[in-house]
């Protein structure tokens, strides 16, 4: 069984996030969402609330695909969540050249720990190239529309989340 593990913060998932999850579910036989807890980013959602939306967002994609997609928390070195979930493969999303300087590093960094799990990179569809998690929660903010951004589901979140900070 082939197992992939994309992962990320998703705070919130963006239709990009979507995208490139559609894609990596066609190249593994399981796919595994690693939900960072990164108190450094201070999120807006809470573990529970991100881990909640991603199974919500993927659970059609799941059924009409027959491949197992689950989200799964961690806070460990990211190659120590490949090996805690069995992937050989990490899959990562990029928009931009500074995204793959970034990746780079990583790649290699990922490597020399342990040289027998791959990193995989797709390209963001163009018109989701610009989005950004961060650009999406300030444009919400701000009071700008972000359907074009994320799914129903999580705009409604997104507003509502906003709306008691305010």
């Amino acid at each position: 069984m082939r197992i992939g593990l994309y992962p990320g913060t998703f705070d919130p998932l963006t239709l990009g996030h979507r995208d490139i999850i559609g894609r990596a579910a066609q190249l593994v036989d399981r796919l595994v969402i690693g939900v960072a807890i990164n108190r450094d980013k201070g999120p807006l959602f809470t573990l529970e609330e991100r881990v909640a939306m991603i199974e919500a967002e993927v659970a059609d994609l799941s059924a009409s695909t027959g491949i197992e997609i689950v989200a799964h928390p961690f806070e460990n070195l990211l190659i120590d969540c490949a090996r805690d979930v069995g992937a050989k493969v990490i899959i990562r999303g990029l928009r931009a050249v500074t995204d793959f300087e970034y990746e780079f590093q990583m790649v290699g960094m990922n490597r020399a720990l342990d040289d027998s799990i791959e990193t995989v990179f797709l390209m963001a569809e163009v018109r989701h190239q610009a989005i950004a998690s961060k650009l999406v929660k300030e444009i919400a903010r701000l009071g700008g529309d972000v359907s074009k951004f994320v799914s129903p589901a999580i705009r409604t979140a997104l507003v509502a989340r906003l709306a008691e900070a305010r």
